[in-house]
This record gives C-alpha cells, sequence and structure tokens, in this order.
C-alpha cells in the first residue's frame, strides 16, 4: 500500500520536475507584476494600424503543423508571436517558458490582457468559455469533458448582460487592484470593447464580426477550437484540460507578455531579442501569420528581417507562416500553416 504522504509525493514530483525542465534555460520562473509591466512599456511602440479588430483566427488548418513543429522545437525556450488565440494553440505545441506576443495594434495588447485576466480567474476551461462569452457556467462538465461538449453546452446557455458586467468589473480589478498595471482609460474602454464583442456574438463569433472584412465564411471560435490536425487529433489550447492549465500556470506567473510593435519596427523584437539574449535562452518558434505580406507591400519587409536576425537561434527554430492558396490544402480562408527554418530564413539580413 503507498502511503498517503508518498503518494502525494508521486503527485507533486512530476510537476516540480516539469518546471524545472521549462526554467532550465536561465530564464525567469516568474515575473513580478512591476518586471513584466516594465518588459511590456519599455519593449513597444506606438499604436499602430491594421484593417480590422482581428479577434480572432480565420485559419482554420493552423493546426496541421503542429505535430512537425512539435518534433523540430526545444521546449522550456522563449516563443514569439503575433496576433490573437491561434498562439495559444502553437504555445501548448512548444512548451516554451516564456513568450512574447507583438503586433502593431495596441488593441492586440489589450486583447492579450483580457484573456490574462480569464485564464487567471478561471479553475478550468468550462469556466474559462463561459467567462469569455459572459454566460453560466452549465453543469455536468468537467476535466474529461472534449471541447465540443464545451462549447456546445456553453452556447446553449442564454447570454447574461449580467454576467458580463460582473466579469468585465472583475477583469478590470484583477489587472489594476491586483497587478497594479498602469493602464489608461483608453485601455480599460478598449478591454471593455473587446470582452463586448465577445459577450455580444458568443462562441459564434467570427474574424468578420466586428469588420467587413472576409465576409460570413469565416470560421467561428466553436471551429477553431474543435478543428484538429490531418491525423484527426485535437490540438486546440482548450482541446484538453492539460492544455489549459499549461497556459493557466504561465499566465499566472506573468510569463505571457504583449507588446505593441511593428515587426519593421525600431523596438519591440531587438528588445526581445536582447532580453532573451540576457537570459542565455533562444526564440524556438515565432508565429508570423501573413505579416510579412503587408511588409513586404509596405516595402518594409528587409527591416523585419534584420530585426528578425538579433534574436538568438539555433538550428530548430522555426517560423510559422500562412500563406494563401487555392484548393483543397488551405481549410477556411484560403490560408494554410508552413513552418520555416529561422536561422537560414534571416542568414542574408544580420546587420
Amino acid at each position: 500500500m503507498v502511503s498517503r504522504r508518498r503518494f502525494v509525493a508521486l503527485l507533486v514530483v512530476p510537476s516540480i520536475v516539469c518546471l524545472s525542465v521549462l526554467a532550465a534555460a536561465g530564464l525567469p520562473a516568474r515575473l513580478t507584476d512591476k518586471e513584466f509591466w516594465r518588459l511590456v512599456v519599455d519593449g513597444s511602440e506606438p499604436d499602430g494600424f491594421f484593417r480590422s479588430d482581428n479577434l480572432l483566427s480565420n485559419e482554420l488548418g493552423f493546426q496541421y503543423v503542429v505535430p512537425e513543429l512539435s518534433r523540430i522545437t526545444r521546449p522550456g525556450q522563449v516563443y514569439l508571436g503575433v496576433g490573437p488565440e491561434q498562439n495559444f494553440t502553437y504555445i501548448v505545441g512548444t512548451k516554451p517558458s516564456m513568450v512574447f506576443i507583438v503586433d502593431v495594434r495596441r488593441g492586440n495588447l489589450r486583447l492579450q490582457l483580457m484573456y490574462k485576466a480569464l485564464f487567471e480567474l478561471s479553475a478550468d476551461r468550462a469556466e474559462f468559455v463561459s467567462r469569455l462569452f459572459g454566460r453560466k457556467r452549465p453543469s455536468g462538465l468537467g476535466a474529461s469533458s472534449s471541447v465540443s461538449e464545451i462549447f456546445a453546452a456553453v452556447s446553449a446557455m442564454p447570454s447574461s448582460d449580467g454576467l458580463f458586467e460582473e466579469n468585465r468589473r472583475a477583469i478590470d480589478n484583477l489587472l489594476v487592484r491586483k497587478h497594479g498595471f498602469a493602464l489608461s482609460k483608453s485601455d480599460l474602454d478598449g478591454i471593455g470593447y473587446v470582452y463586448g464583442a465577445f459577450h455580444k456574438y458568443g462562441p459564434a463569433i467570427q474574424y468578420a464580426s466586428t469588420s467587413s472584412f472576409g465576409g460570413s465564411l469565416q470560421p467561428d471560435y466553436a471551429d477553431l477550437m474543435t478543428a484538429t490536425d490531418r491525423a484527426g487529433v485535437a490540438r486546440s489550447y482548450l482541446a484538453t484540460e492539460e492544455n489549459f492549465q499549461f497556459l493557466k500556470n504561465l499566465e499566472n506567473r506573468n510569463l505571457v507578455v504583449p507588446l505593441v510593435g511593428n515587426f519593421a519596427g525600431p523596438t519591440a523584437i531587438r528588445a526581445v531579442g536582447k532580453y532573451v539574449k540576457e537570459k542565455n535562452a533562444i526564440v524556438s518558434a515565432f508565429y508570423l501569420s501573413n505579416v510579412e505580406q503587408y511588409l513586404r507591400q509596405d516595402g518594409i519587409w528587409e527591416h523585419f528581417c534584420a530585426n528578425a536576425a538579433t534574436l538568438p537561434l539555433d538550428g530548430t527554430s522555426t517560423f510559422i507562416r500562412s500563406v494563401r492558396r487555392s484548393g483543397g490544402g488551405a481549410p477556411g480562408f484560403g490560408l494554410a500553416s508552413e513552418l520555416g527554418n529561422m536561422q537560414r530564413d534571416v542568414q542574408s539580413c544580420r546587420l
């Protein structure tokens, strides 16, 4: 018979081992609130422009590359990305110790802070999804519930303005009172706008819900979370309780840091590179979406490439790109995911 003390030890040791492996690169085990906010402030550039709110992905096949991404990249390093929730699925697929999410719009920083608060406030996936859309948690959901069951149950619950307001206050209080982040009224209003969109449209929210780009045929949030890889394996950040808890743990320790910055700008990417070098770590993965398309249109792709060349890399560091394709290879909005070797792709851009 296993003693109670030994039984507890058997439960605790794997977690300790996991955390020690993830922190082995010299990266912090956690950031204080002041350290987190200082990274946000010092690493950010002025607010920029994009043509849409980009509150969620429109890339239905984004999980197709996750098995290969997990095989190639080194866990316990630094993940870099752009945009909204698709980062979370790539994060659980690469198991970094620290995350930076860089986006040209301050609106994305506000979106990421909303997510941070909801991760911290929610004990499990069912509570998180219910809070995200301002709906009462359905009964009967637990750790073993599938992501399809969770979204079906939450979608069936009526929208609640009272819960929305309660959750909005909880988000603001957590960010401002608990963490002490110096958010302006515009920031808090922006977080309220983002959260209001999720409440208004519920799990049926789409990329185009708050903009005129893309039309109504894009995947909604439920579609994105219940999608799979090519083998039919669900890999979204809400596919399993383990995935969710990995992200929640990073958010609880202030290790998902949102920055405002143009990929070709002077500050954000280079600030990440400097910080990661100081910690003797590497950038294991960098999700670009299709930002390079716009950088080339603006004639500034070379500036981005020079910025990326300052990042500490090794032979396993991997770009994740979204590219336009026609035909059956690109489900959803015609975007397909591709992987690229970062060292090779930026070697001619070093300044």
